[in-house]
């Protein structure tokens, strides 16, 4: 008797086949112009190949390039097999090694003496091409752990060897063929090499990395690509990236003089004046805007004993990445061992603690622009976005169960408010759940998530789910910010703590008389001064909005009878608060102009002969092309108004 099976299609339709039955066989029984476009398939949501049979009753579906997802990494895994294929076509002595998928592209490394230069990238890719047009079919075979060893070592192939070998026993060692060439993967992969659009990729860099990630091990050299659906949406992230190298933090922070880094404090920031005014500035809104919220300020330690860290749990998990201070005290005591703090809230719960808490008392939200260290590893650092030295605008928000989901509501409001006045209107909230392993017992954890689950549709805001990503002691709420070229930023945050409030028996009197455990929200808007101020600077290009630009305004001079004037601008300026520089020097009024716009200087005010006559200002602003002439009354009304910082300018 024939054996059937049952498939579930998208669109609820269910389809009886007889095995055996492959993806394709379906994909051309659900109609020529499908089976044409097909990639892949999703069997019961794993993407698979379409070549493999299926065992049983699923869900099916058939992948096509209107997959974005899935097209994407089918395109870009295929990629590094073909680059792979295409340099030892070209360099036969090369010995292949690993080529993952990884964001917004592939990379694949190697083993060879001579090292590849982007100069060689042209000619890999003129080869990458001619292999596609091949259009070969992509066939999988599952071999024995022996046939692999033998054969790679037949090969030369010692690195493959190598991965053969861990690889679990029990789990297959399947091979793919991409015409006559083969490599060791899981797959998936498409069907055939000609899916691949030929002008869908570039290969962008070549580095260094050593075998496995271990510096004992032999230093590879890793190809990086790119890979889209269509040389459309290439060329499309290709500008993306040269608008992105355009906005580095990095270069915009060194030609507007705000910041710089040395090797003798590796991933701490040295900032300059005029850095430092947009950090005044910003921390100048926040306070303002936790005052009105209702927070107090604390201010704790930058060094705390290691017994404090022990208790809290932070020693055992986070010791490594801790900078550690011993000092002897005197003679007649031990050694001290101390640790520079890397977060905030154990120390927040010791001012928590000092009294006994009423109910009355709660909900307690307590702020701190703490300053912190952690040992980032060399590799990870990236200018301001990951450092070693961070000020967070920190705060805890200690509070009863019940008061959890109102907590919530109010710090999201506080959170969309702040976001909109610094530029980013538009954001969205990841769910993080519970992870499998976590301290607390499920009804804790049911409440907490509940609570956050009811507080954010309370707010009006719609969230996607991040299933068992939350932290060990709570389910969390990330909230993820889109810049001016479409990156995604994840910056504030709200976790649920049960677990270091019992740690460090953080109580209050309920209601009944009592006591009990308080809750701690955990929570960030800006995640980092650091790290913000680099997404700011990102995000506009270097051209602050005027409250938070160094300079706000520079009076230029065209001759040097405008001088006094000029001085005279400066004070009026000056008076009502707008920081202001007179540029006097003996200079053509259009190199002025130009070397104070390359330094994002929002408004210039230009004076001649004329504008002393008429006490006017000729006024451009950065990025105009023509000067507007006005009473210098009128000058200093508008540029106060827009200098106003947001929160202000609302009232």
């Amino acid at each position: 008797m024939t054996q059937t099976i049952a498939l579930s299609l998208p669109d609820g339709s269910i389809r009886r086949y007889a095995l055996p039955v492959t993806g394709t066989d379906v994909a051309r029984d659900l109609g020529a112009g499908l089976a044409k476009a097909a990639l892949a398939c999703r069997i019961d949501g794993e993407l698979t190949d379409l070549s493999l049979p299926i065992g049983g009753d699923a869900r099916f579906e058939v992948v096509t390039n209107r997959h974005e997802g899935a097209a994407l990494e089918l395109y870009r895994h295929d990629c590094a097999h073909i680059l792979a294929r295409a340099v030892q076509d070209l360099w036969p002595e090369t010995r292949v090694t690993i080529g993952p998928v990884i964001e917004n592209g592939f990379f694949y490394d190697f083993d060879r003496a001579e090292p590849f230069t982007e100069a060689d990238f042209p000619r890999i890719e003129g080869r990458m091409r001619e292999i596609i047009a091949l259009d070969e079919e992509i066939r999988r075979e599952v071999w024995s752990r022996e046939e692999a060893i033998q054969h790679y070592r037949q090969t030369n192939e010692g690195f493959k060897v190598e991965l053969v070998e861990a690889i679990p026993e029990g789990e297959e060692i399947r091979m793919y063929y991409h015409g006559p060439w083969l490599d060791l993967c899981r797959g998936p992969h498409l069907a055939r090499i000609g899916q691949i659009p030929p002008d869908c990729f570039r290969l962008t860099s070549v580095a260094g990395a050593y075998w496995r990630g271990d510096s004992r091990n032999p230093m590879l050299q890793r190809i990086y690509g790119t890979a889209w659906r269509s040389g459309k949406e290439l060329n499309a992230y290709l500008e993306r990236l040269e608008e992105a190298k355009r906005r580095d933090h990095r270069t915009l922070g060194r030609k507007l003089d705000l910041f710089h880094f040395r090797d003798e404090a590796p991933g701490m920031a040295f900032w300059h004046p005029h850095g430092w005014i947009i950090w005044r500035e910003l921390e100048a809104y926040m306070r303002r805007r936790l005052d009105d919220a209702g927070y107090v300020e604390v201010r704790t330690p930058q060094v705390v004993d290691r017994s404090l860290w022990e208790r809290s749990g932070h020693w055992e998990k986070f010791r490594e990445h801790m900078y550690i201070t011993e000092i002897e005290e005197d003679q007649k005591t031990k050694r001290r061992v101390n640790a520079l703090k890397p977060m905030n809230c154990p120390c927040h719960v010791q001012i928590y603690n000092q009294g006994l808490r009423s109910w009355r008392d709660l909900p307690l939200r307590m702020a701190e622009f703490g300053s912190c260290h952690r040992f980032e590893p060399s590799g990870a650092m990236h200018g301001l976005m990951r450092v070693r030295s961070f000020t967070q605008d920190d705060a805890h928000i200690f509070c009863t169960p019940e008061q959890i989901a109102a907590e919530t509501e109010k710090f999201i409001d506080l959170l969309s408010s702040i976001y909109a006045d610094l530029g980013f209107p538009d954001f969205t909230i990841k769910f993080a759940d519970r992870p499998p392993e976590r301290s607390g017992s499920d009804d804790v954890w049911e409440q907490a998530e509940r609570a956050l689950r009811d507080a954010t549709e309370a707010a009006g805001h719609d969230f996607v789910e991040n299933p068992g990503e939350g932290a060990f002691y709570g389910p969390k709420l990330e909230f993820v910010l889109t810049d001016a070229i479409g990156r995604d930023w994840q910056c504030g945050t709200l976790q649920v703590d049960f677990v270091l409030p019992d740690r460090l028996d953080a109580d209050y009197v309920a209601v009944d008389g009592s006591k009990r455990r308080a809750v701690m929200l955990h929570r960030a808007i800006l995640g980092s001064f650091e790290r913000f101020i680099g997404i700011l600077i990102e995000n506009h290009a270097g051209r602050m909005p005027l409250w938070l630009a160094p300079r706000q305004v520079v009076v230029a001079t065209i001759v040097s009878e405008a001088d006094e004037y000029a001085e005279q601008v400066v004070e009026a300026c000056e008076r009502h608060g707008l920081r202001a520089w007179a540029d006097l020097r003996n200079e053509k009024i259009n190199y002025k102009v130009r070397e104070h716009s390359e330094r994002m200087v929002p408004a210039i005010l230009v004076v001649g002969r004329r504008e002393v006559a008429d006490r006017t200002v000729a006024m451009r602003r950065l990025g105009q092309r023509r000067n507007d002439v006005v009473s210098l009354d009128s000058a200093i009304t508008a540029l106060v108004q827009e200098a106003a910082p947001p929160d202000l300018a609302h009232k």
